[in-house]
């Protein structure tokens, strides 16, 4: 077994520190303390080093991520940096979200799910490892394979200085701006998120940033 990194034996002590609940009984992390330490053993049994990035446990292997443990209000999750490449026999992976392209999580709610299931997550984990070591990268899809909105498009054809203060963005503060607008069902809200996002598109900033 690796060696326990003490910045995660404060993680699951603490909390995260990302919120105002830390250290209490109110914080996620101590509503699922068992199954997250249950979780913690199954990855450190496998070759990959503990730390902690963005509050959370984090594993790596040669220094890049491949598995992060987190906390969240209805459940917590083994998370999978490049999950869209494992082959998912069990059938377990989700999307954490509609638009992830390569993460992929196994949502727990009880600690005795997660010790029925060791064997498997730690062939997961140790598929995940070779996905790393063979070098193997998720095809991202680019802004470019995303439709424009209409109402986007519209809005650029008569201000010529959107337009080129949209095209001048990076792809992927394009496609987060694309998600965005398109993910309302009415053209008028679509309208109005164009409206919204106008100023930021200007200063050179994704959606979500700020």
């Amino acid at each position: 077994m690796n060696s326990k990194n003490p910045a995660v034996d404060e993680y699951l002590d603490e909390g995260c520190g990302r919120c105002d609940k830390v250290g209490t009984l109110d914080c996620k992390v101590n509503t699922w303390r068992d199954g997250l330490v249950e979780l913690r053993k199954v990855v450190l049994a496998t070759p990959l080093i503990e730390d902690r990035k963005w509050g959370s446990p984090c594993y790596t292997y040669n220094g890049q991520n491949v598995v992060m443990i987190g906390a969240f209000k209805t459940n917590y999750v083994l998370s999978f940096m490049k999950g869209a490449l494992l082959k998912d026999e069990h059938k377990l992976l989700v999307a954490p979200g509609e638009n992830t392209q390569s993460g992929r999580v196994i949502r727990f709610t009880d600690a005795a799910r997660v010790v029925d299931l060791a064997p498997v997550l730690k062939n997961y984990i140790l598929e995940a490892i070779d996905v790393e070591k063979a070098g193997l990268r998720v095809d991202f899809k680019t802004a470019d394979d995303y439709p424009l909105p209409y109402e986007l498009q519209q809005a650029m054809d008569v201000d010529s200085a959107l337009k080129d203060a949209f095209f001048a963005l990076t792809p992927g503060r394009q496609r987060s701006y694309i998600i965005h607008i398109d993910g309302a069902k009415q053209a008028k809200t679509r309208e109005a998120r164009v409206e919204k996002c106008r100023d930021k598109i200007f200063d050179g900033k994704g959606f979500n940033e700020y």
